[in-house]
């Protein structure tokens, strides 16, 4: 069951990243499309901007998230237990030791970090380190661990990264669609009415599209994470244990952005802003999908 379900958890990712793709070249033909009246101009645009921005922020990634939630990277003689937990769990994991940060909040969570396992991070908050124990601990350090074994971090990146291409596309689109309407029609250049339609919405439905698809890659994540941390500690108890003490706490991760809460464990956010969003706009699955999806194995 366990195996079965990592291998429909990969498959769902691939295609959701090919629709990712398809969103990016569709968006970059409408520009094209509405401003130049041609079918390739656009795609043209699209591939440079991906050519210097994809690298840029996969580079840039790792470092932008640990800066924004203020972790700070410790020594194994800051928390030696913590030190122990990893490098136990690092063995049944194959990889190498990831670098450790804390970042100092009250409320627990974690995350991990790095496109690759050789520059890996993991980052704990104080109040995850404080309110769970060995046990829960433990589990949380596997989650972390499967989404670098995973890598799933170098997914989340890349879907991140696109979003942002397909916001700045859509963004660019709207203000030529403006200077074109002021110029009321482009001209003399005749355009196909049906391809108008087209390409206007996907200029609207684009940036939503693609923010929907890379928050069901997120959720998708989370279960295969799961699954492979049980790989790792053969305990559902201590991440079933974990995730209901997570999502239990009232308080606001402070340093945590709508732009990265996809990474940490669990929802950053307090229930009630929680609650103001729908399941598909929510980052994470349901904690109690999650803990049943634990108990069925």
């Amino acid at each position: 069951m366990l195996y079965k379900q990592i291998q429909q958890n990969k498959r769902k990712t691939v295609g959701l990243v090919i629709l990712f793709t398809v969103l990016v070249m569709a968006a970059g033909w409408a520009i094209g499309y509405l401003f130049n009246n041609d079918m390739y101009s656009g795609l043209i645009i699209t591939a440079v901007i991906l050519v210097f921005y994809i690298p840029i922020t996969y580079m840039s990634a790792s470092s932008q998230v640990l800066n924004m939630s203020g972790a700070k990277e410790i020594k194994r003689e800051d928390s030696p237990e913590l030190f122990d937990i990893i490098e136990e769990l690092t063995i049944p994991a194959r990889l190498p030791m990831p670098k450790i940060y804390i970042i100092h909040d009250d409320t627990p969570n974690a995350f991990a970090t790095g496109v690759k396992p050789e520059k890996a991070a993991v980052a704990f908050t104080t109040g995850l380190l404080e309110k769970l124990n060995r046990e829960e601990v433990s589990a949380v350090a596997a989650h972390e661990l499967a989404h670098i074994r995973n890598y799933d971090i170098r997914l989340m990146t890349i879907c991140i990264a696109l979003v942002g291409v397909i916001v700045i596309i859509a963004d660019v689109g709207s203000r030529m669609l403006f200077f074109r309407g002021a110029r009321r029609g482009g001209g003399d250049r005749k355009t196909h009415p049906a391809l108008l339609i087209i390409a206007l919405v996907l200029i609207i439905a684009a940036p939503i599209a693609a923010q929907m698809v890379r928050l069901a890659v997120s959720r998708n994540r989370e279960y295969l994470a799961d699954a492979t941390a049980i790989e790792f500690t053969r305990n559902p108890v201590g991440l079933i244990n974990a995730l209901r003490k997570i999502s239990g706490d009232p308080g606001d991760v402070k340093n945590a952005k709508e732009a990265t809460a996809s990474m940490y464990i669990a929802q950053p956010f307090s229930k009630k802003r929680r609650k103001k969003k729908r399941s598909l706009w929510a980052t994470h699955p349901p904690i109690e999908s999650r803990i049943q999806a634990l108990k069925n194995m």
